[in-house]
């Protein structure tokens, strides 16, 4: 069974920088990854994801101009680097496979599109 992980997490100040790692248990090589967050009280919701050949990324707007995705093949993982945090991105961030097919990025960020999830990892933003 796939298993993704993220890892980066932690405490971070308003307008300082995190960079979230999700890694997996099989090659990351041949899927999109997105990455989701909830915040306490919410809905999950999508936040960014790459193609599996890097052709696209894709940001909410909300992240547009502060969120950058990325791939490293080398290393099998995908990161997503904050910049700029804000309070509001205080949340639980998760990566994800989507669903058939894996390895583009659905045109939505449907929670029911994605099939394979890591466990999460806080992210606080607060000074």
């Amino acid at each position: 069974q796939v298993q993704l992980v993220e890892s980066g997490g932690g405490l971070v100040q308003p307008g300082g920088s995190l960079r979230l790692s999700c890694t997996a248990s099989i090659t990351l090589d041949y899927y999109a990854i997105a990455w989701f967050r909830q915040a306490p009280g919410k809905e999950r919701e999508g936040v960014s994801c790459i193609n599996s050949d890097d052709s696209g990324t894709f940001y909410e707007d909300f992240v547009k101009g502060r969120f950058t995705i990325s791939r490293d093949k080398a290393k099998n993982t995908v990161y997503l680097q904050m910049n700029s945090a804000k309070p509001t991105d205080t949340a639980v961030y998760y990566c994800a496979i989507p669903l058939y097919p894996a390895t583009y990025c659905p045109s939505s960020m449907a929670l029911t599109k994605f099939g394979t999830w890591g466990q999460g990892i806080q992210v606080t933003v607060s000074s």
